[in-house]
């Protein structure tokens, strides 16, 4: 039996995935990250059932934080202002629904999750 908890875990799972894709960054080693954050974030979401609509982002910013960590580098980078130094995309809202891909430094609306 699918809960409400499997389907939030499997909604954010598949559009990070789909983000890492689209950039080319979705290697075997990043896939193992993601799903051992979704792993680490299925206890946080049977503590707190109502964060189920606010997954998908503490997952997007989880990979960021794991691949940068485990020396892959920034992702997603930023290609949608004229910065030139490297930077990431960041999600907003950091905690809540509907997260999107923010370029910070240019204040762009880049994406949706799962939609780059």
């Amino acid at each position: 039996m699918v809960t409400i908890d499997d389907d939030a875990m499997f909604a954010a799972r598949a559009v990070v995935l789909r983000d890492l894709n689209a950039r080319g960054a979705d290697s075997p080693a990043a896939v193992d990250i993601l799903d051992a954050v979704i792993a680490e974030r299925r206890w946080w979401v049977e503590q707190w059932p109502d964060g189920a609509d606010y997954v998908a982002g503490q997952v997007a910013q989880d990979v960021q934080e794991q691949l940068l960590d485990n020396g892959f580098g920034r992702w997603p980078r930023c290609t949608a202002c004229d910065e030139t130094a490297v930077h990431e995309l960041r999600v907003e809202p950091e905690l809540g629904p509907d997260p999107q891909w923010v370029c910070e430094k240019g204040g762009l609306v880049v994406a949706p999750l799962g939609g780059l």
